[in-house]
């Protein structure tokens, strides 16, 4: 169970018995929701998206560092990782002689830590998609626009059995991806989004979904004209959610039923 389900049964202080006592308290109850238990392989699989998820944000604020000491010798690079490897040895060629040698020895050695970085995002990226390659339903969710191996392969393994969810709504409401309410006598308050569960299920979803906005406007079928007109009313990253929580719901009914998804229509069949 989650500890927020259980701390409204604790009746006193604080400490174990009563800790213990509120927990046989909230396991009685009808409506108690539960966390599914993972398996070994399950575990395995997140083990390797936490370790590259550490990677990436140990790359950026590598690759901000570096920039940032540029910028005070006044030389400034283009925003991504992928101008700081390229413009950085022709900068160490081309600068030796402005440039201080103590400072170009740390901006070398920091640059092979950036590579270095590089590498083993890429390594793991690749254990990914080879699981990927090998589990059936990661595959399956992977036909839907705006979900990758990345996406599919965390949220099979996170996910687990999907029946444990009784709709897609639920599953959306357990990612987070649905509005917080604050709602009294009868009347209806909704604020943003929960952002409850998982946050890097959460990122990986609405990065898909933001993906998938850019490449709308060039395409005619239905879910792009749907995309198109949600736009032009409502705020970019508004859509970017919408998106993210529609595919939240295919991806429950790929996994509940067994099914496949219909590229043709965009929906499961």
């Amino acid at each position: 169970m989650a500890p927020q389900f259980v701390k409204p049964y604790v009746k006193t202080n604080k400490n174990d018995a009563a800790d213990a006592e509120a927990i046989c308290e909230a396991v009685t109850r009808p409506n108690m929701r539960f966390v599914p238990i993972k398996n070994i392989e399950q575990q395995a699989v997140l083990s390797l998206h936490r370790a590259r998820q550490g990677f990436v944000k140990a790359r950026t604020a590598q690759a901000n560092q570096i920039r940032g000491m540029l910028v005070e010798y006044g030389i400034t690079l283009p925003q991504g990782i992928c101008h700081i490897l390229k413009r950085v040895p022709d900068i160490l060629a081309t600068a030796s002689a402005e440039l201080p040698g103590t400072f170009l020895q740390l901006l070398q050695r920091l640059v092979e830590h950036l590579r270095e970085l590089d590498r083993q995002v890429e390594e793991l990226e690749q254990q990914i998609q080879r699981w990927h390659r090998e589990n059936e339903a990661s595959k399956r969710l992977a036909e839907i626009p705006g979900i990758g191996p990345i996406t599919a392969s965390a949220l099979v393994a996170t996910i687990g059995d999907a029946r444990n969810f009784k709709s897609g709504k639920e599953l959306a409401a357990w990612l987070g991806l649905v509005p917080r309410q604050h709602s009294s006598g009868g009347k209806q308050n909704l604020l943003g989004i929960s952002k409850r569960g998982d946050s890097y299920l959460r990122m990986l979803l609405i990065h898909g979904a933001r993906s998938m906005l850019r490449v709308a406007q060039r395409k005619t079928d239905y879910v792009s004209g749907w995309l198109s007109k949600l736009t032009e009313r409502r705020h970019h990253n508004i859509a970017a959610v919408a998106l993210a929580n529609r595919n939240a719901r295919i991806m429950w009914a790929l996994l509940a039923h067994d099914r496949t998804f219909n590229l043709a229509f965009n929906t499961p069949r």
